[in-house]
């Protein structure tokens, strides 16, 4: 059917084409489909494009063993908390989210928890923080040791009340059975006097995933992340020279962990894949030297290359349906192939000089140059078919 990937595993969440079909209607993009053939129609120096791409992006490692994560929670006299876990923070907002997880677990105020530098010696054998799962595998460990402490306090608070464990209620910054309550500086010294260990590992391996290389068959991801991006674009034919006009963006993340990390992340990955595609160019001379190795000759992305009408918008009260940390999806690689939008808004854009009836071939990166090129190559080949 329909919902069986190639390599036979089964999508079970039915949420793309809401994702389309809204984004569509949010970004006006059939009143801007026919304003820009207008456009197009009246300009003979300058063409705009416009393009609709979704993206599908499964999360996991396809090598199956490295989907695990372990994490080490102490928790001080004072209520302070040390975490440690096996991701690497890169400007991601990794240790922001994990540290997050482990907050609301406690009923504690972010500042009393202290993320600790990322070292094998407290952690070990960890995973590459890589594949988009940093907060999946290393929140769920962090998940895992927090409630482990948190299972340690409340039977040693129960038993020093004479309580049941499930008369205990876990309140922000206190616990409270009855008409007994404690701060929770109280009941960390108070456990601590009464040696309990205020130590905890956790450990996390992701479910249900399962890969044949050989066969190419199996369940290589636990869920997808979805998104689908509109771009428009308005290129000089005389240059080959471009600019993106406007992106709009709708991105599934579940329930995120932090909303404002997440738009940046999308933000940040669709403007580092749209430099991918346009701009960044390898190029080796005859000896074998690469000779774009510097800002100079490999273009990234400036602040002005970004779109200059930019709208992201994530997709809203759709949880994960996979068990995952808070029902949240990762979103660290996904938005980069939101940026194939801007490609093919580029070549839409050159296919309106033949007007649309050959396909431009405009391979990435869409360079100025080779955006010209492919310009010169249309109007030739449409000027046969003419004089045929």
């Amino acid at each position: 059917g329909r919902d069986l990937t190639p390599y036979h595993m089964r999508v079970e969440e039915r949420i793309f084409a809401e994702i389309v079909e809204r984004l569509a209607a949010e970004a006006d993009y059939a009143e801007r489909r026919a304003a820009i053939r207008a456009f197009n129609r009246e300009n003979a120096w300058f063409r705009r494009g416009l393009a609709l791409t979704p993206v599908k992006f499964g999360i996991a490692f396809t090598a199956t063993w490295y989907n695990q994560a372990g994490a080490l929670l102490h928790i001080y006299r004072d209520g302070s908390v040390q975490l440690n876990h096996g991701g690497t923070e890169m400007g991601q907002g990794l240790h922001v989210k994990v540290a997050q997880v482990v907050a609301e677990e406690l009923g504690l105020p972010m500042e009393r928890i202290a993320v600790a530098a990322t070292s094998t010696g407290r952690v070990p054998n960890t995973s590459a923080t890589a594949a988009s799962s940093g907060s999946d595998l290393n929140g769920m460990a962090a998940l895992a040791a927090a409630r482990t402490l948190k299972r340690r306090l409340i039977a040693h608070i129960a038993d020093r009340w004479g309580v049941g464990e499930r008369e205990v209620e876990w309140l922000p910054g206190r616990v409270r059975a009855g008409r007994r309550e404690t701060t929770f500086e109280e009941l960390v010294e108070d456990a601590y006097r009464a040696r309990v260990s205020l130590s905890a590992t956790g450990f996390y391996r992701t479910p249900k995933i399962h890969w044949d290389r050989s066969a190419g068959r199996g369940r290589p991801f636990l869920y997808f992340a979805c998104g689908a991006a509109v771009s428009e674009v308005i290129v000089d034919l005389l240059t080959g020279e471009y600019r993106v006009e406007r992106v709009d963006i709708l991105h599934d993340v579940g329930d995120s962990l932090n909303p404002a990390i997440d738009l940046g992340q999308i933000e940040g990955g669709f403007v580092q894949g749209m430099g991918w595609l346009t701009t960044e160019e390898l190029w080796w001379d005859a000896e074998g030297r690469l000779r774009t190795h510097a800002p100079s000759t490999y273009k990234i992305p400036a602040c002005g290359d970004r779109p200059r009408v930019f709208n992201i918008r994530r997709l809203e009260g759709r949880p994960n349906r996979e068990e995952t940390i808070y029902r949240s999806k990762a979103v660290g690689e996904p938005p980069l192939m939101l940026a194939i939008s801007v490609l093919h808004a580029l070549s839409d854009a050159v296919a309106s000089v033949a007007d649309h009836r050959i396909c431009p071939r405009l391979d990435p990166p869409a360079t100025p140059e080779r955006v010209l090129e492919a310009v010169d190559r249309l109007r030739e080949a449409a000027s046969r078919m003419a004089a045929e």
